[in-house]
């Protein structure tokens, strides 16, 4: 294997590191009801916490934006569960959710029209 392609296989792999990471914020939030968005004026505008953060023309864009957006603004942060059953609950909730994007991506919750 060459040096390029490794640089290609390594930046593949940071890419997939950073798109779970984005998608696991996004299914906590969206569990918990803290991650809203609809498409206005061909733009995806995502509000995180009841505060607008992002505005894109694709949705994962708008997504990806939004996670920076509102850890800038100190919104969407995911809290320590105070207790075993909370976290039990929400590390479940993540894993069914990661294991079905399409669920997350379906589910009425978040989604205003």
């Amino acid at each position: 294997m060459d040096t390029m392609q490794q640089a290609r296989l390594d930046a593949a792999a940071a890419a997939n590191a950073e798109d779970a990471s984005i998608w696991r914020w996004f299914c906590v939030l969206l569990e918990e009801r803290r991650v809203r968005w609809r498409y206005a004026f061909d733009q995806w505008v995502v509000s995180v916490d009841r505060v607008r953060v992002a505005a894109e023309s694709n949705f994962h864009d708008a997504i990806r934006a939004a996670k920076r957006a509102a850890e800038n603004r100190g919104l969407g942060l995911l809290h320590e569960a105070s207790g075993d059953a909370r976290r039990s609950r929400v590390n479940e909730d993540v894993t069914r959710c990661l294991r079905s994007d399409d669920e997350c991506l379906r589910s009425p919750v978040g989604h205003t029209h």
